[in-house]
């Protein structure tokens, strides 16, 4: 099953456009929002160097990512390719 770990901080003004982009998109996969600074061994286990960042799982083995703040359109291509 596919889901997608969305890496984020409070202070990330990016993170916040990305997530109304995200709810706007409407993706229909499941969303795990991953503070950094709460969850950092998770973020190190990702390789994650900047928020924000899309990482998508299938099975729990990373497929794909993207990084930055996203158009909705480049969403949903990102997520149906």
């Amino acid at each position: 099953m596919k889901k997608v770990l969305r890496f984020t901080a409070s202070w990330c003004g990016p993170c916040k456009m990305l997530a109304k982009n995200l709810e706007i998109a409407g993706l229909n996969l499941p969303i795990e929002v991953v503070d950094i600074d709460v969850h950092n061994e998770i973020a190190q286990e990702y390789g994650i160097r900047g928020v924000p960042t899309l990482v998508m799982l299938d099975e729990n083995i990373e497929v794909k990512r993207i990084v930055g703040v996203k158009t909705v359109n480049e969403l949903q291509e990102w997520a149906n390719d």
